[in-house]
């Protein structure tokens, strides 16, 4: 049985602090950085919309939402989660993620990732760490490969789009035995981008 609590972390520059009220207007600034909430496939609040997307997070059951930040100047840079939290079997998914356009493509992501999949598994003692996507967003599709992750499999007509349509959801995983060997990757991978 795992025990999933508001936890900050930090590491490579980019801290993880348990989302707040006190974060809406800088996460708004996030959003703004790319018109982000224009994407069809993700699930980024219009500006009108951040306070109750803050809410929604924190009264979620089974989510623990995280504001990403840029240690070096304070800057909110997006958002990610724990969610679908099943204590009982130890399985998390990291999911609700989102950078500014600015944060996009570069070390923010895998050093987000591997934050929480080290918080999960190293010392929360998950055996599995998930992610689901949008079909259609090859984007997150790749950086979940690129992370090492499974893909476990498509869940035909499973989630409703801010449109309206239907999505179909793609499935990854990583299980504690392939854990090191993705940590060492990850790690490697950072370094060779350092400097």
């Amino acid at each position: 049985m795992i025990r999933v609590a508001p936890v900050t972390l930090e590491f490579n520059g980019v801290r993880l602090e348990p989302l707040a009220m006190y974060h809406a207007e800088a996460l708004r600034a996030a959003a703004s950085d790319g018109e982000l909430w224009t994407l069809r496939v993700t699930s980024v609040p219009e500006p009108h919309d951040t306070e109750q997307y803050i809410a929604t997070a924190q009264d979620t059951r089974n989510r623990l939402a995280f504001a990403v930040i840029d240690a070096a100047s304070g800057a909110v840079i997006g958002t990610t989660s724990y969610h679908d939290i099943m204590a009982d079997i130890g399985r998390v998914e990291i999911g609700y993620t989102w950078y500014a356009k600015r944060a996009q493509r570069t070390h923010v992501n895998t050093s987000c990732k591997l934050l929480l999949m080290s918080h999960a598994f190293d010392t929360l003692g998950c055996g599995v760490v998930g992610w689901r996507t949008d079909c259609e967003n090859f984007a997150s599709q790749a950086a979940i490969e690129r992370l090492g992750a499974h893909k476990d499999g498509v869940l035909r007509h499973h989630h409703m789009r801010r449109d309206g349509t239907v999505r179909d959801t793609v499935m990854y995983s990583v299980l504690r035995a392939e854990w090191p060997a993705i940590k060492s990757k990850l790690h490697a991978r950072l370094a060779s981008h350092a400097g």
